[in-house]
């Protein structure tokens, strides 16, 4: 019995022993995991950061590259040189940064549905509500929704809580399975609109590429010597129901090579068809541009960034007044 105790013992004791290996074993490879995942999300970061730098010195380029445009043009931009959207390259160490500057005023700034009457005080744009529910029937959107659609956008500005005739303010959106409430300020992005009332992912989509958030509660100026043929519903918005896009794109195509001297020159072309610009459609147009859209995509390694920002260069130097990171919503 005593030979058997002694046996029995030993087993216990080399089961112990394998059991204490085998979890010492789970637990080092745990810990190594864990070293292999902390190594892989510093690189990824330090990559990401490094990123950001060489995008910060695009950004750089960009604002240099813009500022000498105004300062060559005279006050008069034009597509002359091929600049609009064309990439320029910055060769970084392991990797490589592109830049893209486009005309960032040919678009309907939602900002503009609202004036400022005060610091931090915004109201109601009625000729701008106007203006863009027009923009949505020209590029399809069914007009039993732009009136509302462009009324809640409206009150999603504007700082009252006070609904416009098709509006939504808060009450609207408290009662929802997720409540949330208007901004009661200025957009920052265009995919703040898609928590507009009656703004479906179809309408978004359909809207988006005609949109822009200018930090300013003013609608923007569309430079007839950049916009181009197939922007043609832009300038069509401008005249209420007496332009249509097929004939505002043939208007465009027609801009001369240098582009117009001056605004009347170009407003002189609808004139001959009996269409009279209104002062405040003449407003909306100018031959220079203010501000600008870059686009900067950076390869860095395995690291990947986009990064789109606003330029602007209502004086000289231009400067960077917002940035944002990752693809467009």
């Amino acid at each position: 019995m005593r030979r058997n105790d002694r046996a029995q013992e030993r087993g216990a004791a080399l089961l112990t022993v394998l059991l204490l290996v085998a979890v010492i074993a789970v637990l080092a490879a745990t810990a190594l995991e864990k070293l292999r995942m902390s190594t892989r999300l510093a690189g990824n970061a330090a990559a990401g950061e490094q990123a950001r730098a060489y995008g910060y010195a695009a950004e750089t380029l960009a604002l240099s590259r813009v500022t000498d445009l105004l300062g060559q043009s005279q006050q008069r931009v034009t597509l002359a040189g091929g600049w609009s959207g064309k990439p320029f390259d910055l060769p970084v160490p392991n990797g490589l940064a592109t830049a893209r500057v486009t005309d960032g005023g040919n678009c309907f700034n939602l900002n503009g549905l609202v004036t400022e009457s005060a610091p931090g005080i915004y109201t109601p744009n009625q000729a701008a509500r106007v203006q863009f529910a027009r923009l949505m029937r020209l590029v399809d959107i069914p007009e039993s929704v732009t009136g509302g659609i462009a009324d809640a956008t409206a009150d999603w500005i504007d700082t009252d809580n006070d609904p416009l005739p098709a509006g939504a303010e808060d009450g609207a959106y408290t009662g929802a399975a997720t409540p949330y409430r208007t901004a009661g300020t200025l957009m920052t992005d265009i995919s703040e609109l898609r928590a507009v009332s009656g703004v479906t992912p179809e309408i978004y989509a359909k809207l988006r590429p005609w949109l822009c958030t200018l930090p300013v509660a003013k609608p923007s100026v569309i430079n007839v010597n950049t916009l181009l043929p197939e922007q043609a519903p832009l300038f069509a918005m401008l005249l209420p129901d007496t332009l249509g896009v097929d004939a505002a794109r043939q208007m465009l195509l027609k801009r001369p090579p240098q582009g117009y001297e001056s605004k009347s020159a170009f407003w002189a072309i609808p004139a001959q068809g009996a269409i009279t610009a209104a002062p405040d459609a003449y407003a909306q147009t100018d031959i220079t541009t203010r501000w600008f859209a870059l686009q900067v995509d950076v390869t860095v390694g395995s690291a990947e960034l986009q990064q789109r920002s606003i330029i602007d260069a209502t004086r000289l130097p231009a400067r960077l007044v917002s940035r944002s990171w990752g693809e467009p919503s």
